[in-house]
């Protein structure tokens, strides 16, 4: 049997949505991305939102928000994709790491105070997997030292955690539709702030920092524009979000759907003694993004490769950032630098998960791994 890794949900109602978006005159930044934006904004909690091409330019472009740049340090997690981090480096700012939890892989909220210095400009938090981290402490220390709270929440739209959902207590928050994510657009990402001003910087700044959008210049009565500011060029476009559009209604469904598998998965897999899997802390409410399962170091590599040789599509999620050849090489990291991070990235494997797995499915995931992992 063959079960591929990750299969999207995008139905005929979202092809049909950007099918009326190619036959309308206006494909760039328009309606269909003003629609989008407050659709996500209202789903999400938050005041504003933004729809953007990548989670990487939301995180690049929050950071640039706040004028971060050269001599500035952010405090992040080495658990996490490389665009957490490279976004931190883009800015001309330094990344520097705080271990993680290792019941959650979250980062430690615990270790961050230590990490601060006078350079010390923001926390970038992960919510990794799907589970949020403790934002609680985190805003605390965060205001002990007036510091910038950017989330990171590529795998977290859903999350909640003591009451707390993303962007809540974050200043600005950053979130991925790439092609795995719980809602995709194959590419695009999207950026939310309760801060007027904040968002009004934005807005300006995922269009070269114009003061006149396209949708302006070419819809309406003519202005001439001018650049207040060096920003990116970002914008989402109203394909992408005609795709997004309707996908947002369904996302409690489609995590609903994967919250059922998980917990197969959980009761499945917790019985095999050579198979751990992160915590689910009580009080949240987990996103489901990604289903990983932690074996044994030594014999991770040979699992991989043995689960895919039976059909069943794997990942690793994820290598730590600070082992990578261009952050050893710049920061001079070695390993057992941050101890826990590197013991899940020797030892994750993520597993399919997604809304559309059947039952035949799940049951070969199940049996085939238990019938691998035996030592």
């Amino acid at each position: 049997m063959k079960v591929e890794f990750y299969k999207h949900n995008i139905s005929v109602e979202d092809k049909e949505e950007v099918l009326r978006v190619l036959n309308s005159f206006f494909l760039t930044t328009g309606d269909w991305t003003k629609r989008f934006e407050n659709k996500f904004a209202r789903y999400v909690g938050s005041n504003y939102a933004l729809g953007l091409t990548s989670c990487t330019n939301a995180l690049e472009l929050a950071l640039r928000c706040y004028g971060f740049g050269t001599g500035d340090e952010v405090i992040t997690t080495p658990m996490s994709f490389i665009a957490t981090a490279n976004a931190v480096e883009y800015v001309g700012a330094k990344p520097v790491f705080v271990d993680v939890e290792e019941t959650t892989g979250n980062i430690d909220a615990s270790r961050i105070e230590s990490a601060i210095t006078k350079h010390t400009k923001a926390i970038l938090p992960v919510h990794l997997y799907g589970q949020l981290c403790d934002m609680r402490a985190i805003r605390l220390v965060a205001d002990r030292y007036k510091l910038k709270i950017i989330e990171d929440a590529a795998h977290c739209i859903e999350g909640i955690r003591d009451g707390v959902r993303v962007s809540e207590l974050g200043d600005i928050a950053c979130y991925s539709f790439y092609a795995t994510k719980n809602i995709t657009s194959g590419e695009g990402g999207a950026v939310t702030t309760n801060d007027a001003t904040v968002y009004n910087w934005l807005f300006q700044g995922r269009q070269h920092g114009l003061n006149k959008q396209a949708a302006d210049r070419y819809t309406k009565r003519y202005e001439h524009y001018d650049m207040a500011f060096l920003g990116l060029k970002c914008n989402m476009s109203n394909i992408l979000a005609a795709l997004l559009l309707n996908q947002i209604d369904h996302i409690e469904e489609f995590l609903a759907k994967k919250e059922a598998i998980a917990k197969r998965y959980d009761v499945a897999l917790s019985a095999n003694p050579y198979i751990k899997i992160p915590a689910i802390l009580p009080n949240s409410k987990h996103a489901r993004h990604l289903y990983t399962i932690l074996v044994n170091a030594d014999v991770r590599d040979y699992y991989l490769h043995a689960f895919q040789d039976a059909g069943i599509g794997v990942a690793v999620n994820f290598r730590p950032i600070h082992l990578m050849k261009y952050y050893r090489e710049k920061y001079g990291y070695e390993h057992n630098s941050f101890p826990v991070a590197e013991k899940i990235g020797a030892t994750t494997i993520s597993i399919p998960l997604y809304p559309s797995l059947t039952d035949e499915e799940i049951n070969y995931v199940i049996k085939t791994i238990n019938d691998i992992v035996v030592r």
